[in-house]
C-alpha cells in the first residue's frame, strides 16, 4: 500500500526506540535507571484523583461533552489571575487541549498554510517541528546556545525571516536545555513580535519547576503579551497528571477562537470527568506543588553535583525537569554516547540530536528518580568508567 507522503517529513520516534532497548536489557536481567522520558514519579494529588473518580461514578459524565464547561474555563481565568497575577483572561481566551504536545501539533493547522515560516528554538521539543512539517510550513530555526545561556537571543534573528515568520515558537523553562526566562528577555521577546508582526507561541508546561531564583510565572504577565501571543498551560507536571492529557491554549481570543474551531472537525471534546479533575486542580491548594518543586531541586542537585564529580562540565539546569549535558570526554556523537551510557552502565538518556541540529553534542536527562537512585545511578556510570 502507498502511504502518505507525509510521513516521510518525520524520522523514527526516538522515545520508543530507547524504550525498546530498555525492554531488552530489563529482560537480560539488567538495572536500569531510566532518565529519558519526563513523566513525574510523584503521586497526582488525592483531592485532583477524588474529583476525577467521584465524576467518573456519574453515567452522564460518560456523554461527549462536545463544549469545555463553563466553570472550567473560569477556572483557568481565575487561576491565572490567582497563580500568575494576569488580569484581563476571560473565557472566549482559553481553550482545552489534550496535552500541549496535540496542541501544538494541531496548533499549526490552524494557523499555517503550506509555505509558511515558523520560528523554532532549536534544540526544541520534538513536537515543535512536527506541527509545523504537518502543515507543510517551512521551519526556520533559532539557536539556543552556551554563549547566550541557552535563551533565545532575538538580535541575532534575521530580521528578513522574522518579517516572513507566521509565528514564533518561545518554550520557557525549557524543554530539553533547562533554561530559564527573565523579565528583560521576555520584554525583548514582545518588541521583537511587535516589530515584525508575528505571533508568540509560548509553551509554559513547566512553571513550577524553577530553581535558585524566582517562582516561574506566565509569558501572559508581561505588559502586551496578550496583543502578541497565546500560550500554552499544562497540568501534567505541576499536578502529576500526565496520562490524563489536561492542558490548554491561553491568550488571544481571535487565535484561541481559530484553533477551536479546528479541534471541533476532529474531536468531541475532553473527557468530562477529566474536565472535573482538571478544575480540582486549578482551585485547590498550591502548597504541594511547592513542595513538590523543592523535591525537584534536590534531585537537580543530586545529579548535576554527581556528574560533576566524574568529571562533567555541570549541567545546564535552571528549570523544567530536565538537565542539558555536554558529552563527556571529547565525545560528539549523541546516539552513540547514549547507547555506550545505556550498555556499560545501564543509565537511559535521550540524544541532543533528537531535539534538533544544535543538539548534537549533548543529552538531556530527566530527574524522575528520588536522590538515593540518583547517586546509584551515578556510581554506575562511574563504575563503567564513563568519565569527562
Amino acid at each position: 500500500m502507498q502511504f502518505s507522503s507525509r510521513l516521510d517529513r518525520f524520522g523514527d520516534e526516538v522515545f520508543a526506540a530507547l524504550n525498546a532497548r530498555k525492554v531488552a536489557l530489563e529482560e537480560a536481567g539488567r538495572t536500569i535507571y531510566n532518565l529519558s522520558v519526563g513523566t513525574p514519579d510523584f503521586a497526582p494529588y488525592d483531592h485532583v484523583v477524588d474529583a476525577l473518580v467521584d465524576a467518573a461514578r456519574d453515567p452522564q459524565m460518560w456523554k461527549y461533552s462536545l463544549r469545555d464547561l463553563p466553570e472550567m474555563k473560569q477556572a483557568v481565568c481565575d487561576y491565572y489571575k490567582r497563580r500568575f497575577d494576569v488580569d484581563g483572561i476571560t473565557p472566549d481566551m482559553v481553550c482545552s487541549v489534550n496535552g500541549t504536545q496535540e496542541g501544538v501539533g494541531h496548533f499549526a493547522l490552524a494557523l499555517l498554510d503550506p509555505g509558511d515560516v515558523v520560528l523554532v528554538p532549536d534544540p526544541c521539543y520534538p513536537v515543535f517541528e512536527a506541527g509545523a512539517k504537518l502543515a507543510g510550513a517551512e521551519l526556520s530555526y533559532y539557536p539556543l546556545n552556551a554563549e547566550h545561556h541557552f535563551l533565545p537571543y532575538v538580535a541575532d534573528i534575521d530580521p528578513v525571516v522574522a518579517d516572513r515568520a507566521k509565528y514564533m515558537i518561545v518554550s520557557l523553562p525549557a524543554n530539553p536545555v533547562g533554561s530559564v526566562g527573565t523579565p528583560e528577555l521576555y520584554e525583548e521577546i514582545i518588541a521583537f513580535a511587535r516589530e515584525h508582526d508575528l505571533l508568540i507561541v509560548h509553551d509554559n508546561a513547566y512553571s513550577d519547576i524553577t530553581y535558585d531564583g524566582p517562582r516561574g510565572g506566565s509569558f501572559l504577565s508581561y505588559p502586551g503579551a496578550l496583543q502578541v501571543g497565546v500560550e500554552f498551560f499544562s497540568l501534567s507536571k505541576s499536578f502529576n497528571v500526565t496520562g490524563a492529557r489536561i492542558g490548554f491554549l491561553v491568550g488571544r481570543a481571535d487565535v484561541v477562537a481559530a484553533f477551536s474551531k479546528l479541534r471541533s472537525q476532529i474531536d468531541f471534546g475532553m473527557f468530562l470527568p477529566l474536565q472535573k479533575a482538571a478544575i480540582a486542580a486549578l482551585t485547590g491548594p498550591l502548597e504541594q506543588v511547592e513542595e513538590q518543586r523543592l523535591a525537584y531541586q534536590e534531585r537537580r542537585d543530586a545529579l548535576c553535583a554527581g556528574l560533576e564529580s566524574l568529571g562533567w562540565e555541570r549541567p545546564n539546569a535552571h528549570g523544567s525537569m530536565f538537565i542539558w549535558c555536554k558529552l563527556p570526554g571529547g565525545r560528539t556523537d549523541s546516539m552513540a554516547f547514549c547507547e555506550e551510557l545505556m550498555d556499560k552502565a545501564g543509565v537511559i538518556v535521550t540524544p541532543g540530536a533528537s531535539f534538533g541540529p544544535s543538539g548534537e553534542g549533548y543529552v538531556r536527562m530527566a530527574l524522575v528518580l528520588p536522590p538515593d537512585r540518583i547517586a546509584l545511578a551515578v556510581q554506575a556510570i562511574r563504575d563503567a568508567g564513563i568519565v569527562g
